[in-house]
């Protein structure tokens, strides 16, 4: 395999790792958070993913 689709797979499945901890650990805290985006306008929820992009690929940029 090459060797980029193996990182690639790598992060995948850290990432479903991770995304797995708050619902396996403390699942009325995710319902609660959910309920909580689910009424944030559009712009603020933009932004949060914007925010979260950022600091993922300045993260990446430091650890590679």
């Amino acid at each position: 395999m090459n060797v980029a689709w193996s990182d690639f797979l790598a992060a995948l499945a850290l990432l479903l790792v991770v995304e797995g901890v708050v619902p396996f650990a403390n699942p009325q805290a995710l319902r609660r958070m959910l309920a909580t985006m689910s009424q944030l306008d559009d712009q603020s929820l933009r932004i949060a993913g914007l925010v979260s992009m950022v600091m993922g690929v300045v993260l990446l940029y430091i650890v590679r």
